[in-house]
């Protein structure tokens, strides 16, 4: 079978990845062209048509200024697509893009699945009107979204969590600390994010942040598409570590973390750190956001456990006291430490087991070859 692989951003390049690896044992046929980032391309072995570095959009003013070159990838892929004739497109969540594609895929009779919902429940619920309408299969990696999408009258498939297997799988470096020079006090870990708006809205604030705790090394955690030289740019001339393709090994060794929220944040609880949530965008993007987004709390965390299982700092909220505050409680007060890692116990129960990628291939390669 062909496979036409579809991710815009670091999170979906990893999960397409392993689902490429799943593929592979599945279907020994497989054959794959890709829009990712260098997990799928070594996962894989193709170039990506696109690279997500050339992908990732987030918020809506940002989107507006960017609409030339998504316009342009959006033709290109559609293009691709036509040439390369593929059995089935599997789409990985980034919306805005892929139910653009998934929507063409349908009219031009290609098969679609979708791998990781979009976080429809959260805003624009009718979006699933034309979820139903444009992709022949869902799979949803949040155990709520299954009841959600039976509301509206769509059958899902719930595969559990990709992140899980990408714990399980994870290989740790042994000599993480002494090969990074970090054995000598202990860690604060920073994941300012992997979009360029993330980390120039947000790396400077936590720069500073480092500044007030001197007793440990606040270490920054680097997404692939982005250099040392571009970190620097945005640490107001201070000189913290960052440290490439070994966030799991970081997040392991870290006392406590300040995350961008995103799938970090989801990360950073399975590995049991304590941690604050933090954002920050265009005030226009956020003004939007509030009146459209029907959900109490932004990161995954808190949204699983439909709790405030960890603290978010948004906008203003966002800045370098706050943050301190927090991460001050989450290292020195071991009630307040405690009743974190309790939540994310409580979080844990709720993910299920790994093996997401295992049953969402096998159930991709089932429906492929019953049609």
């Amino acid at each position: 079978m062909k496979y036409y692989i579809i991710a815009g951003e670091t999170s979906g390049d990893l999960h397409g990845a392993n689902l490429i690896q799943a593929l592979k044992k599945e279907d020994k046929e497989a054959e794959f062209r890709i829009v990712g980032g260098n997990r799928m391309q070594q996962a894989s072995g193709q170039t990506a048509v696109i690279h997500t570095s050339q992908m990732a959009f987030m918020g809506f003013v940002e989107v507006l200024s960017n609409i030339r070159i998504i316009s342009k990838n959006l033709n290109l892929v559609k293009a691709d697509v036509s040439a390369y004739q593929p059995d089935t497109l599997v789409l990985i969540d980034f919306p805005g893009f892929n139910l653009k594609i998934a929507a063409f895929a349908k009219k031009n009779g290609f098969k679609v699945c979708y791998y990781i919902s979009p976080k429809v429940w959260a805003w624009n619920q009718k979006r699933v009107l034309k979820i139903k309408r444009v992709v022949d299969k869902m799979f949803c990696i949040l155990p709520f979204e299954v009841d959600f999408y039976r509301e509206w009258g769509m059958e899902v498939d719930y595969v559990g969590n990709p992140l899980l297997d990408a714990i399980t799988n994870y290989t740790y470096q042994n000599n993480f600390l002494e090969e990074h020079r970090l054995g000598d006090k202990p860690i604060i870990a920073m994941l300012p994010g992997s979009r360029e708006m993330e980390i120039n809205k947000l790396l400077p604030i936590m720069a500073n942040v480092s500044l007030l705790f001197p007793a440990h090394h606040c270490v920054i955690a680097g997404a692939p598409n982005f250099t040392k030289a571009y970190y620097n740019q945005h640490m107001n001339g201070l000189e913290l570590p960052v440290i490439f393709d070994a966030t799991y090994d970081l997040l392991k060794h870290a006392e406590a973390a300040v995350v961008a929220s995103g799938t970090a944040t989801l990360e950073a609880a399975l590995l049991g750190v304590p941690q604050v949530v933090v954002y920050k965008a265009n005030p226009i993007s956020i003004a939007i956001a509030k009146m459209v987004i029907k959900v109490r709390f932004i990161s995954l965390v808190n949204l699983i456990t439909n709790m405030l299982a960890v603290r978010e700092l948004i906008q203003k909220d966002c800045n370098v006291d706050s943050i301190a505050d927090e991460l001050d409680l989450l290292i020195n007060n071991k009630e307040y430490r405690d009743n974190i890692v309790e939540n994310y116990d409580l979080l844990m129960q709720k993910m299920g087991e790994p093996g997401a990628s295992k049953r969402t291939a096998a159930l991709i390669t089932s429906f492929l070859h019953s049609n």
